[in-house]
Order: structure tokens, then C-alpha cells, then sequence
């Protein structure tokens, strides 16, 4: 059979492709849930009367789930496997969804918070099987590219979130959005249980530990893995930048934009999503042309200069560069996991549950950036950002680097003054 991969770097056989449609799947469903809670946020400051600090607990609730949840989430994928994994994650997705139900209805932000979190844990356990599962459905090198690939479908919930929520969730008094509220996380329930059914259903291959490439290294722990362990500290900062400029974008936009309502705020953060989502799929055929570690420095870079100018405060300029943002930061995520993970061989299931881990870096910028926001204004809190995607274009640039037996054997023959071997 065919070895010959396509060009999101899958390998050409049915019994791989199949499995990849359904994994790539649910990546739909918590880009959906993420588009919505940023809404949510704003939505809450409205109706329950909390500040902005206050209404980021409902960001460090789901991105608290990430920090405890990955680790027992990686413990269930690596003794039942893939298919157990989703399954799990989709029931407890559709569980924590429900919960809002009577979240909204006794109109407590702390049994949203709860709910949140539920909601988030199933997420959790669903991304860390999917995630791995579609790194290695293929050959490796391929990796970053179907990881792209499977976050475009994750930009499209992430699109259609702030849209389904900006034109439900500010209609009307507080007891109709609440009713809003209500009824879209009882349909996001109801058809996630559905898709949880299907996936019972369906044959997915397991993809077994030995048959994960370690690309002719030597193994370590992954605690000696260079490019491991900064991937996964890279991971959190950028996730808790992502997370940051998405709490306080709607903020951002109606004070720098003269006129704009909450409403409209919410259809500028689609707009910015729609970026997110068309710059999956053009950097993903990017990749085949440029290293994935090139293309992450580089949007680094500009995203750094972006957020700059976000602080600044300008009147519509700072708005604009915000959205922007969002089109460069669309591979960062699947790009840092697909080089953290990188000839990690048997460790791969292990490392990757540790870099769905790092997604509970969610939780280190939106206090922050609140406080920040109510001591000095929303622009002002956007340095936090800045300072997180520089790092970002440092471990595209050098931290990356996947220390081969070559890198520690050349320099130790040169320096005793012997013939390097040739390539």
C-alpha cells in the first residue's frame, strides 16, 4: 500500500482517513464553546452586575478544568484509549452544557462558574484524545499540518460562537437573555450526546505507543526534553494571552470605537474570529512551503507589534489591530503542540496530555489584565499580551530546536579534534 501523504501531510489509506474526519470533528465543538464564552463574559457584567475582574472567573473556571483535568484525562487515553477518551469527554461536554439550564434560571454567576468548569473538564478529556489522536494518524511530518487542518474546524465554532451569542445573549431584559441562555447550551447538550452515540458507534483504530516515531533519538524523560518543556511553558503564555485579548476584546472595541454597542462589539469579535479561521486554512497550505518554526516567529513578531498598538488606546486603530490579532495567532496553538511533542515517541500520549495541561494557562492573564484594565483602562492591560506573543516568536526562532544525537556528538568530535560524520 501507498505510503504517499496528501497535502495536509495524512497518509493515503481509508483506515486512516476515516478516523481523521471523526476526530477533526470535534474540534467544532469546543471552538464553538470557547466562541460563546467570551460573549458569556461580557454578558454577565451586564445582567448579574460584576465587574471585569470578577467576570474572568468564568474564564479561569474553564481554563482551570485544563490544569486539573489533563493529567487524569491523559491517565484514562493512555490505559482505555482514543475512542474511550472522546466518548468520555463528549458525555461530560454535554453534562456541564445542560448545567446551565439552571445556571440561568436562578441567575447566579457562581453556579455559572460551576458550570463552566464542568462543561470545560469535558472539553478537556475530548481535546487531549483528539489533539494526540490526529498527531499521529499519519506520518509525523505531517503533524503541524493536520493539526492546522482540524484547528480551522475549531475556528469555525470559535466564528460562529460570538455570533449565535451576540444576537441571543443582549436581546431583551435580563430574564430573556437568561431564557437565551438557557436554551443554546440545552441545544449544544442535546446534539453533543447525539455525536457521543455516533462516536460509540464508530471504529477507531488505535494507534499504538512503539509505533510512535522517536526520528532516530536517543529516548529521555521528558523533564530532559528541551524543546518539550519550554513547547509546554510557551503553550500556557500564549494561551493565556489568547484568552486575555478574547475576555476583554468586547471591552476593548466599545471603549476605543465611539458608538459601538455590546451587540455590535460581539459581531466585531466574529469578525476577528473569521480572521482566526482563515488564517488556519491559508497557513495551513503555508506549511507546505515554510517550516512550521519559521511561520510561528514570524507571527510572532507581528503580533507583538500588534498588541502594541492595541495599548495605545487609538481611536478605531486600536479596534482594528486587535482584530488582526486574531488571524495571527490562528496557528500558534496546534503549531507549539505539534513541535512540543515532536519525536517523543512512546511519550507522545504522555507529552501531549501535558501540553493540553498547558491550555490551564488560560488562567494566568484575564485577572490581571482586569485589574490592569480597571487601574489604568482596557488598552493599557494589552502589554500583558505583547510580552506573552514575543516569547511565542522565541521558541519559534530558537526554543523549537529538537536536540538530536548529531548536536551532541558533533561538537564533542570537534572539540577533540575529530572528523564529523557526514549527514
Amino acid at each position: 500500500m501507498s505510503n504517499q501523504t496528501d497535502g495536509v501531510g495524512t497518509a493515503r489509506q481509508p483506515g486512516l482517513l476515516v478516523p481523521l474526519a471523526y476526530a477533526i470533528s470535534c474540534f467544532f465543538i469546543w471552538g464553538l464553546a470557547y466562541g460563546l464564552l467570551d460573549v458569556l463574559n461580557k454578558h454577565v457584567q451586564d445582567t448579574l452586575a460584576v465587574g471585569k475582574a470578577q467576570s474572568t472567573w468564568l474564564q479561569m473556571a474553564y481554563f482551570g478544568a485544563y490544569l486539573t483535568i489533563s493529567l487524569p484525562a491523559g491517565a484514562l487515553l493512555r490505559r482505555r484509549g482514543y475512542k474511550v477518551g472522546i466518548f468520555a469527554g463528549l458525555c461530560l461536554t454535554a453534562g456541564g452544557a445542560l448545567l446551565f439550564i439552571p445556571a440561568a434560571g436562578t441567575g447566579s454567576f457562581h453556579f455559572f462558574v460551576l458550570s463552566m468548569f464542568v462543561l470545560a473538564s469535558g472539553l478537556c478529556c475530548l481535546e487531549t484524545a483528539a489533539d494526540t489522536y490526529v498527531n499521529v494518524l499519519g506520518p509525523p511530518e505531517g503533524a503541524a499540518r493536520r493539526l492546522n487542518l482540524a484547528q480551522s474546524f475549531n475556528g469555525l465554532g470559535a466564528f460562529l460562537g460570538p455570533i449565535i451569542g451576540g444576537l441571543l445573549f443582549f436581546g431583551g431584559d435580563g430574564a430573556q437573555s437568561h431564557r437565551a441562555v438557557q436554551l443554546t447550551y440545552a441545544v449544544i447538550g442535546a446534539l453533543v450526546l447525539i455525536y457521543a452515540v455516533l462516536i460509540l458507534r464508530a471504529r477507531l483504530p488505535e494507534i499504538a505507543e512503539p509505533d510512535h516515531p522517536l526520528g532516530g533519538r536517543v529516548r529521555k524523560p521528558l523533564r530532559q526534553e528541551r524543546h518539550f518543556v519550554l513547547g509546554v511553558a510557551t503553550q500556557a503564555l500564549y494561551i493565556g494571552a489568547q484568552v486575555g485579548i478574547g475576555a476583554f476584546f468586547i471591552n476593548l472595541v466599545t471603549e476605543t470605537w465611539p458608538g459601538l454597542s455590546a451587540r455590535n462589539g460581539a459581531f466585531l469579535l466574529s469578525l476577528g474570529m473569521l480572521g482566526y479561521l482563515a488564517g488556519r486554512f491559508l497557513t495551513t497550505a503555508l506549511m507546505t512551503r515554510v517550516r512550521p518554526r519559521t511561520i510561528l516567529t514570524t507571527y510572532g513578531v507581528i503580533n507583538t507589534a500588534l498588541t502594541l498598538v492595541v495599548a495605545l488606546g487609538l481611536e478605531r486603530i486600536s479596534a482594528l489591530a486587535l482584530i488582526a490579532v486574531f488571524f495571527f495567532m490562528s496557528i500558534m496553538f496546534a503549531t507549539i503542540f505539534a513541535l512540543g511533542v515532536q519525536d517523543l515517541g512512546p511519550d507522545t500520549k504522555r507529552g501531549s496530555s501535558l501540553m493540553v495541561m498547558a491550555i490551564g494557562g488560560g488562567v494566568l492573564l484575564p485577572y490581571p489584565m482586569g485589574l490592569v484594565a480597571e487601574a489604568f483602562g482596557t488598552p493599557a492591560a494589552f502589554l500583558l499580551p505583547a510580552g506573552c506573543f514575543l516569547l511565542v516568536a522565541l521558541y519559534g526562532w530558537r526554543g523549537a530546536h529538537v536536540v538530536t544525537v548529531r548536536d551532541t556528538l558533533v561538537p564533542a568530535l570537534q572539540a577533540a579534534g575529530t572528523q564529523t560524520p557526514q549527514a
